[in-house]
């Protein structure tokens, strides 16, 4: 304790004359006294005066007085019905064009495929490196319904949720499905891929036909578009111009955000950003569909 007192530039007021004291263990938490709060604040003693063990103990009380950050937020309203603990659900319908009976999907070197077979779908996740540390926080679907265009989306309020919502995602597609996608061969089913093996549930994208539109995009407008993003394509193809979207790499931080008790408000934009999404893919895909030649 002497020597501690020493290199913290305290002066030691023990008789020159005192008995040597048996040793007592001493330890440092956040209730540690004033001195070692002033040290740990503001450095005041020269920097020969602390050796390194020292200063590592006082970061770690300084830290230890921090704490983490608490975000509290009272808007706190996802959209949807919970229909497993920390999971929610949606489902609308939009008049959103009209696909032929048959879609040709030649443009995309596949053989032709009935529009209600056609299953779009997009993944809104914590983050666009992959990897076994990313995972889908929410998953969008649109399909065809009775000539209107159904989107359905599964969100998490909680990460212990994400087995429910895989098992549901899983359960809308049958036999026939042909997955539609913009990037998805290369990102979302390899990413979900990897979440269904880790939740040790069979991956339901496995043998399935899957038409990536990024592909046949870059082919016929690479050298043509500034590039060849989605929001690009809605916008030459369809006329689509977003108005207070949140962009896609916004979207982990808006779910973090909600996680740590921050406003939901960011998470409602994500998902309106991931509806648009499907909208779009459909309208790309109609639209290539019936492009002559």
């Amino acid at each position: 304790m002497r020597k501690l007192r020493a290199e913290a530039g305290q002066v030691s007021t023990a008789a020159p004359n005192a008995l040597p004291q048996p040793a007592k263990p001493t330890f440092l938490s956040a209730a540690s006294s004033p001195r070692l709060h002033a040290l740990a604040d503001t450095a005041t003693a020269p920097e020969r005066a602390i050796s390194p063990e020292l200063r590592r103990l006082l970061q770690r009380h300084a830290q230890l007085r921090r704490g983490p950050a608490t975000l509290l937020s009272s808007d706190r309203e996802v959209p949807g019905v919970e229909i497993a603990p920390g999971l929610r659900y949606t489902e609308e319908f939009a008049d959103w064009l009209t696909p032929p009976a048959i879609i040709d999907a030649t443009f995309a070197r596949m053989e032709p495929v009935h529009h209600y077979h056609l299953l779009y779908f997009d993944t809104e996740t914590t983050g666009l490196a992959g990897g076994t540390g990313t995972r889908a926080f929410m998953i969008g679907a649109g399909d065809w319904i009775d000539g209107r265009f159904r989107i359905r989306q599964l969100t998490l309020t909680t990460m212990a949720a994400e087995a429910a919502m895989l098992r549901t995602f899983a359960a809308w597609l049958s036999e026939d499905t042909v997955l539609v996608s913009y990037n998805g061969k290369c990102y979302d089913a390899p990413l979900l891929a990897t979440r269904y093996r880790l939740a040790r549930l069979p991956n339901p994208l496995t043998g399935r036909g899957h038409l990536d539109l990024l592909h046949p995009v870059r082919r016929h407008w690479k050298h043509q578009w500034e590039n060849c993003r989605l929001a690009t394509a809605e916008r030459q193809l369809l006329g689509v111009v977003r108005e207070d979207d949140l962009p896609g790499s916004e979207a982990p931080a808006a779910w973090l955000t909600y996680l740590r008790g921050g406003s939901a408000r960011n998470l409602r934009r994500v998902a309106a950003h991931n509806a648009q999404d499907l909208k779009s893919l459909a309208g790309v895909l109609v639209r290539m569909a019936t492009m002559p030649g």
